[in-house]
């Protein structure tokens, strides 16, 4: 009897594993050295974990109370396929998330320019925006 009871255990373990591996493999992390805007959302610099919720929302939680931000996203040209990273556009110091490209959960998304970014695209058209770069975990 006992060893029937390890056995539906072990079963039951491995079954918690399996499902907490597949939930896993659904998001992707990265460390974000500055702070950025996502939207209106102002973001501290930290870790950060990024998943979708459904098709066209993306989720993003920090580590930090308060920092997250839900967006809607727009597909993407299929310029960085095959690669998992973040496209920041900076203007000045200034950091506003504009790409997630992670294939490991299957997007590959532009995420919509606030006022903001806008205003300073405008102000800032002579020079235009610089590209920042962050691989994905």
């Amino acid at each position: 009897m006992k060893r029937l009871t390890l056995v539906a255990l072990g079963v039951l373990a491995s079954a918690c594993t399996a499902g907490s591996l597949q939930a896993q493999s659904r998001e992707v992390r990265a460390n974000i050295p500055f702070d950025f805007a996502v939207g209106s959302k102002q973001l501290p610099a930290g870790h950060y974990r990024f998943y979708t919720e459904s098709n066209d929302t993306l989720v993003i939680q920090g580590d930090a109370p308060g920092a997250s931000a839900l967006s809607r996203v727009y597909d993407a040209e299929d310029s960085g396929r095959g690669s998992s990273r973040l496209v920041f556009d900076r203007f000045g110091d200034r950091y506003f998330l504009r790409e997630i490209q992670a294939t490991s959960i299957a997007i590959n998304a532009e995420i919509p320019a606030s006022k903001l970014e806008k205003q300073l695209g405008v102000q800032r058209a002579w020079l235009g925006p610089e590209r920042t770069l962050l691989a994905l975990n």
